[in-house]
């Protein structure tokens, strides 16, 4: 479908927004089978460019007065592991079901079968020393060369064989509006190089706030003997991300805003943006499941 045939319409809606910013990012991505390759439309920008605006100022509001009290490696650390939010994964361990464990997973793919490419974008964008570092931690991302080995990969291996639909975006019609702006916000944050601090805050949250929710999903997963695949995903991250956490936080973090500290701010806004959403996906699941 060529650019110039899609109506014109704004979004009557927050949700319509990030719907149609998702479906403009996507272009980024892979793209859609049936649309042309037209991701740098300026219709399309103008577009996606006011929505993108809109998004980033309602989470710059919600992080007004709540973001960690510096850049610091060790602070930002502290403020990932003292964060309060309810646990999906402790939840997954102890008490859901299989059937919500399902769901979880199938909304959870979205990112997952992507997984560490919006963060891709950051590297050249950053000063030698974060840029090594990130390409570092990426290499791991990616399978360390080996495409059996890509965690996107292992993620889709554990849909299928948990019969899940594993075609990258198969859930988007299903998926909440929680799960709209976390992804649009890491692709967002991605794209645009004024953005690069937030980003790699974001990262230093995701990777800080891995490992034990890893372990804790696959203990939960064997708990409800579901497929091996599934559990082998969250296996993979327990000991990487523990180990990505300190790099994200010491030398891809520290080292940008040792070398651009105008950014500090940025990165502890990542943080918080990376543990907030978290957190309002966990409270819009347990109200679903009236758990």
């Amino acid at each position: 479908m060529p650019w110039d045939r899609v109506p014109k319409v704004s979004p009557s809606s927050a949700e319509d927004g990030l719907l149609t910013v998702w479906i403009a990012h996507e272009l980024h991505h892979r793209g859609f089978a049936d649309v042309e390759d037209a991701e740098w439309t300026p219709e399309l920008i103008t577009v996606r460019n006011r929505v993108e605006r809109e998004l980033e100022a309602r989470l710059r509001e919600r992080a007004e007065g709540r973001l960690p009290e510096s850049a610091e490696p060790d602070v930002l650390l502290d403020y990932v592991r003292a964060d309060e939010g309810r646990s999906l994964a402790e939840f997954v361990q102890r008490a859901a079901t299989a059937d919500q464990v399902r769901e979880l997973l199938w909304f959870r793919s979205v990112y997952h079968l992507k997984e560490a490419d919006p963060t891709a974008w950051t590297i050249p964008r950053l000063p030698g020393p974060s840029r090594a570092a990130l390409a570092e931690l990426q290499y791991d991302e990616y399978g360390g060369g080996r495409p059996e080995r890509l965690h996107a990969q292992l993620f889709a291996d554990g849909m299928r064989a948990m019969g899940l639909d594993a075609r990258e975006n198969a859930a988007i019609d299903d998926v909440p509006v929680e799960v709209l702006e976390m992804n649009v916000t890491l692709t967002m944050f991605g794209l645009q190089r004024r953005l690069r601090g937030a980003a790699v805050g974001h990262l230093v949250a995701f990777e800080a706030s891995s490992s034990g929710p890893s372990r804790r999903m696959s203990r939960g997963l064997r708990r409800l003997g579901l497929p091996e695949e599934m559990a082998a995903y969250y296996d993979e991250h327990v000991e990487a991300d523990a180990v990505h956490e300190q790099t994200a936080a010491r030398f891809i973090a520290g080292a940008l805003v040792e070398a651009e500290p105008h950014l500090a701010e940025d990165v502890a806004f990542g943080v918080f943006t990376c543990l907030d959403q978290e957190s309002r996906f966990a409270e819009a699941m347990f109200e679903r499941w009236g758990a």
